[in-house]
């Protein structure tokens, strides 16, 4: 199956909106960051961003609904 095919699947053709942005609370300092939001990296997410304040890493957990909304968490990176 072509990587075209799994993203239609994964994806399907729709009304052409998803969630291209979020406002999160850091874990660290508890600003306010507006991170931006990839719909073509997959349903589920899971990656490291640092915050634009304190710059403290936190672990980013995006899941996409067959609607396009986004549901965002961060959570404090675990370092180890």
């Amino acid at each position: 199956m072509a990587d075209e095919d799994f993203l239609d699947e994964e994806f399907p053709l729709g009304d052409g909106t998803a969630d291209m942005a979020a406002e999160v609370h850091c874990p660290y300092c508890g600003e306010v960051n507006e991170i931006g939001l990839d719909p073509g990296s997959g349903a589920s997410q899971d990656y490291v961003e640092d915050c634009q304040v304190c710059c403290r890493p936190w672990r980013v957990l995006v899941t996409y609904g067959p609607d396009g909304a986004a549901d965002v968490l961060v959570e404090p990176e675990e370092l180890t």
